[in-house]
């Protein structure tokens, strides 16, 4: 299977379906089951349990290709290969440095043969007032007979409602805000002591159904991510791919569906009054040309922080380009969003058209986490010499 080309082959229908799940703001449940079919969601699991094992690079290509059909699916793709790219990604020399017990690899690897097997995971991390902070969250958790008690609200996530499981964050119930190496990641199936909060009605995206999710539930002790206490923040830091350049992932397919939308929009239009159209009126193709050249810059920037990660991965060079990436994809879709809707004028910004939409999903590009903003300030601490983990208030996590 050439997953890039299968990818490409579902994003004509994701496109086609793309309009009713997003005024819907409904799960695009038949693009799921079109990548669960497809194999896709075994993409970062090794082949020995049956996924296709695949490193960053080839994740890139397939989510950059899936979100020119739909952004949003192909943010729900994203979540789900956190989950498996971070398992499978995670050398077995490293996690037993990072004190992962024996017990912990037949568990991972029964959680990513059941994705290979089309099993569909997501993340849930963000809190009102905290955001994707990982070191400012309330969701707690404590021991509880064989395992532990998860207590909180998630405002967003991805996905909520129609996954086999969730990982979750969150802080030991007796740890300071301060105490940052007590912040832990968990699996917990979808079930009891979950509740959906249906309150998701946003500007873009709106086909990722990402409502809130209430917990107050049990989880064994498997469900620790690692078998340790307090992996998540360090390897936030240490190794932030999926954290940071997945997202970048999306929003340069959005940004590339931007440009071709508007080409053709461009090129059908006939200017009244005139003999020509509106690819005759120079700042407009300037316009597309300007659009062109930011798009395929930012891919460039992902598609070389894709291979640092596949071959260097948690250098500190390797973890900049991780973060220009990120801050090049989510400015370039925002950037060619407002460039080209301008250039093309009041008709495809109609309720219901496809450049409509792509305009609304792509202005989160830049605020997804970490924002454009932060991206930058942890780019101009590293060039000061400083640490950017350490060396600046504004945390990335």
């Amino acid at each position: 299977m050439n997953p890039v080309a299968v990818a490409d082959g579902l994003a004509g229908r994701f496109a086609e379906r793309a309009g009713g799940y997003d005024r819907d703001a409904s799960f695009p449940v038949a693009d799921v089951d079109d990548l669960r079919e497809a194999g896709l969601l075994g993409l970062l699991v090794p082949r020995r349990l049956g996924g296709s094992g695949v490193g960053f690079s080839g994740y890139v290509e397939v989510a950059a290709t899936l979100a020119r059909g739909s952004g949003a699916t192909a943010l729900v793709f994203n979540m789900h290969a956190s989950v498996t790219g971070a398992l499978a990604g995670v050398p077995d020399d490293l996690a037993r440095v990072l004190g992962a017990p024996d017990k912990f690899f037949s568990w991972r690897d029964r959680v990513l043969a059941a994705a290979a097997s089309g099993a569909v995971y997501g993340v849930a991390i963000t809190e009102r007032g905290a955001g994707s902070r990982l070191s400012a969250l309330r969701t707690t958790y404590e021991p509880e007979a064989d395992g532990y008690r998860l207590r909180g609200r998630k405002s967003v996530c991805t996905g909520a409602g129609h996954l086999a499981a969730y990982l979750v964050a969150a802080r030991a119930a007796d740890a300071g805000q301060d105490e940052d190496g007590r912040v832990s990641y968990f699996l917990v199936p979808h079930g009891e002591g979950l509740r959906v909060v249906h309150d998701w009605d946003p500007l873009g995206m709106r086909a990722t159904a990402s409502n809130g999710l209430d917990l107050d539930c049990h989880v064994p002790a498997e469900a620790l991510i690692g078998g340790v206490e307090g992996l998540v923040l360090p390897l936030a830091y240490a190794m932030p791919q999926w954290l940071v350049a997945s997202y970048a992932a999306v929003y340069v397919g959005v940004a590339r569906a931007i440009v071709a939308e508007a080409r053709d929009w461009v090129a059908s239009r006939v200017v009244a009054g005139t003999q020509g159209g509106l690819g005759d009126v120079g700042f407009v193709r300037a316009r597309l040309g300007r659009a062109d050249a930011q798009v395929e810059a930012a891919w460039t920037a992902l598609a070389h922080a894709a291979g640092q990660v596949d071959e260097r991965p948690g250098e500190p060079d390797t973890n900049r380009w991780i973060y220009r990436a990120k801050l090049l994809a989510g400015d370039a879709a925002t950037q060619a969003a407002t460039s080209l809707t301008e250039a093309c004028g009041l008709g495809p910004l109609r309720r219901g058209t496809t450049l409509e939409r792509l305009f609304r999903d792509a202005r989160s590009g830049a605020i997804m986490p970490p924002s454009s903003d932060v991206c930058a300030d942890y780019l101009g601490t590293a060039s000061l010499g400083r640490d950017p983990t350490t060396g600046t208030d504004v945390r990335p996590w």
